[in-house]
């Protein structure tokens, strides 16, 4: 038995769906310490905690993505991190290396948070990385138009600044372009996709399916509302119906029943859920904040595979939404060639396992246990 410290970013669900997945998949012969917070700590509460009792969930103060009058504040949400990182990462990184070191911790894996890989570097635990935000770093991005070229390299000092090191870096992302040079040595894969997902059977119910963040602006929601077909929209909690638009509270089994059903997605541009109704075979018009530079990139490498399509948030009207639903047709050839072929979970449980293994092998009898002020005494132990 091996015993794995995780951490997550909270923003979103991408983050906590493909650390449950992972935790799911590796099985009962591991024990995990998860350090999450915010909606990946609620999500992996009700999804993990019931039916994995070797899954321990500790909460830890996040960096969360910070809103002026429903829009993306990206100054604000820089001065966050900022703040973050001067009054809160030292204290969380102390904390987790005496958490780490009583767990006695054999590996450490990472979705974009940044205190538990300076917490296992410092106690010389291997790190494997699994994210999407490392395609800033490691793709070659100059099919992008300028600015968002520009934004990546931006964006990418930040992502540089969260994981300073890993044993192993993995990017998951629905899309698949060249490494940059020095980045050879990154695993691509797909996205990772619950069982739910992977052994769903698609149909098509005739009615679209939408998931939205909490801050989506009010005339976004009209517009799809307006789009001539029933409307089931997750993201912004239950209220009354607009016209043949109903809301619902994220439910992650009817979230997948209706993705399985839907015609088509009108939703946010997050990575796994563009992976998610792509592995099903959905056509997706996404609608990327205007600020949001991540879910910009998304957009143009969804349409260049023609996929789908995308709009401005701030600036989708009715008449976008039903050019979008009267063309579905012409992305049916390109949807038919990525059914089925997305999840990239097996290749991760690969890298996970064979770090694993070289730590057993690496653990021989005469190693001197870490010691308690969490610099390296010797070999990692092994479980």
């Amino acid at each position: 038995m091996s015993r794995i410290a995780i951490s997550l970013c909270g923003e979103g669900r991408g983050h906590a769906t493909r650390i449950a997945t992972l935790v799911e998949r590796l099985g009962t012969e591991h024990e995990f310490l998860v350090y999450t917070s915010a909606d990946a700590l609620t999500f992996l509460r009700r999804r993990l905690a019931p039916r994995e009792p070797r899954v321990r969930l500790a909460e830890i103060p996040g960096v969360v993505f910070q809103y002026t009058a429903g829009r993306l504040d990206v100054m604000r949400s820089i001065a966050a991190g900022l703040d973050y990182q001067a009054h809160q990462l030292g204290p969380l990184v102390d904390r987790m290396i005496g958490d780490l070191d009583t767990f006695a911790a054999d590996m450490a894996i990472t979705d974009f948070e940044p205190a538990l890989p300076r917490a296992a570097g410092r106690l010389d635990i291997p790190l494997v990385s699994v994210d999407h935000q490392h395609f800033l770093l490691a793709y070659d991005l100059d099919a992008l138009p300028w600015s968002l070229q520009w934004n990546a390299w931006f964006m990418s000092r930040a992502v540089w600044m969260y994981v300073t090191e890993a044993a192993d870096t993995v990017v998951s992302a629905f899309f698949r372009p060249p490494l940059r040079r020095g980045w050879e040595h990154v695993v691509q894969v797909g996205p990772l996709l619950r069982h739910e997902i992977t052994s769903a059977t698609p149909r098509d119910d005739g009615f679209v399916l939408s998931y939205l963040r909490r801050h989506t602006p009010f005339s976004a929601v009209e517009a799809i509302a307006s789009c001539g077909l029933a409307v089931r929209v997750y993201g912004l909690g239950e209220r009354e119906p607009i016209g043949g638009c109903s809301f619902h509270a994220v439910d992650e089994r009817r979230f997948v029943d209706d993705l399985a059903a839907c015609r088509c997605l009108v939703a946010a541009a997050g990575n796994q859920l563009i992976g998610e109704a792509l592995e099903l075979g959905k056509p997706l018009l996404v609608l990327p904040e205007k600020a949001h530079s991540e879910q910009l990139m998304n957009s143009h490498f969804l349409a260049a595979m023609g996929c789908g399509e995308f709009a401005l948030l701030e600036e989708v009207t009715p008449e976008l939404v039903r050019a979008f639903l009267e063309r579905l047709d012409r992305l049916a050839p390109a949807l038919a060639a990525v059914r089925g072929r997305m999840d990239g979970t097996a290749t991760v449980l690969e890298v996970i396992e064979h770090r694993l293994d070289q730590q057993r092998r690496a653990a021989t009898p005469g190693s001197t246990p870490r010691s308690s002020a969490g610099s390296p005494a010797g070999p990692a132990r092994g479980g």
